[in-house]
């Protein structure tokens, strides 16, 4: 999962967010963690090599997206929709809403990709308390030096039917 986090983060070098893409992965115990929670997904290359993955978190009632990552070798496959839409299944199996994230507005693999994934930008004025804390934490971390927004996707009841 490291590797691929920092595959996947290298692409902000090109677009002169180089913090970005020199930020360290979640540590391997952090990473273990959303494991033992049942909370981590990873999607394969149909070969056995993993090239994408998912954590989330429990926040406010909802299920929270908070790193989303693909490979370059394997962007633009479908891939980090299809996570995108077992996370909705996992969160609607439990009783959730809605899926949230933080995200770059204006990157357009972030915000323009997740709009076009069912996700709306949620107005700050309207974040609930633990959305609040992580928009709180990503500012403490200097994220907001690039505008970023959070945003939320509601559920369908139907996407609990498998939620595997």
């Amino acid at each position: 999962m490291q590797e691929i986090e920092r595959a996947a983060g290298a692409v902000f070098a090109e677009i002169d967010m180089r913090k970005i893409a020199d930020d360290e992965p979640l540590s391997l115990a952090e990473l273990a963690g959303y494991q033992r929670a049942g909370r981590a997904w990873i999607a394969d290359d149909g070969a056995g090599r993993p090239v994408a993955y998912l954590i989330a978190d429990l926040v406010d009632g909802n299920v929270h997206i908070e790193q989303v990552s693909v490979h370059p070798v394997a962007a633009r496959q479908g891939i980090g929709r299809r996570l995108l839409e077992h996370a909705a299944a996992y969160a609607a199996a439990r009783g959730a809403s809605a899926l949230t994230l933080t995200t770059f507005a204006e990157v357009p693999w972030n915000a323009p990709y997740y709009a076009r994934c069912g996700f709306r930008v949620i107005p700050d004025s309207d974040l609930s308390p633990g959305l609040n804390d992580i928009r709180s934490r990503e500012v403490a971390h200097g994220l907001y030096r690039w505008p970023r927004v959070t945003m939320r996707r509601p559920l369908d009841p139907a996407a609990s039917e498998n939620p595997a």
